[in-house]
């Protein structure tokens, strides 16, 4: 066998070991991407906690809580849906909850409207905590405020687990790239 087989033998070995190896860490990132789904659906059913002060390692998500906004700081209207599933944009006040706190972001309601809401001067609100890309978290009020429909409730459900479908392309990649191999090495070099 030529050095240049053996060369490429070697890089398709290593490569395909590679592609094992991401495949067998996505079969475990799957495993805990299910406990943690498990996790967040317990919670739903949990007693409220108090909206969190300080931001915690692990966010108290889909639990109920409520807060205080004293004072709405900014705005932000993102792609939302509502309590039916319709589409729309959901309206995002983010709040001073203290006079020297971080602040928190609560999602107020839903309209069919870019910017609606913001007439909405702040206060008590209850809900339910959810992911927000600016805080970590956010609560979801349970009521729509300033005269918005509810937004839909924050749910682990939205959260799908790619995890096996992501192993299982690793895997196929791999076999893939044996095959490939497999017919170039059974072809006669040219001399």
């Amino acid at each position: 066998m030529s050095t240049k087989r053996i060369l490429t033998l070697v890089i398709v070995a290593g490569a395909v070991a590679t592609m094992i190896g991401l495949g067998i860490w996505q079969l475990g990132r799957a495993e805990e991407k299910e406990a943690l789904l498990a996790q967040y659906e317990a919670a739903t059913d949990l007693d409220p906690v108090a909206y969190p002060v300080i931001v915690p390692a692990e966010p108290p998500l889909y639990r109920r809580s409520s807060l205080n906004c004293l004072e709405v700081v900014d705005w932000r209207h993102q792609a939302g849906a509502n309590a039916a599933g319709q589409s729309g944009y959901a309206h995002v006040a983010d709040c001073r909850t203290s006079a020297e706190g971080p602040g928190a972001a609560v999602e107020i309601g839903w309209s069919r409207e870019p910017v609606a809401g913001t007439d909405w001067e702040g206060g008590e609100v209850a809900g339910v905590i959810g992911p927000d890309e600016r805080y970590g978290f956010r609560l979801v009020a349970e009521a729509g405020q300033a005269g918005l429909e509810t937004s839909a409730a924050p749910s682990p459900d939205a959260i799908r687990n790619n995890h096996m479908s992501y192993a299982f392309q690793w895997f196929a990649f791999a076999a893939i790239a044996l095959i490939i191999t497999f017919l170039a090495m059974r072809r006669k070099p040219k001399t």
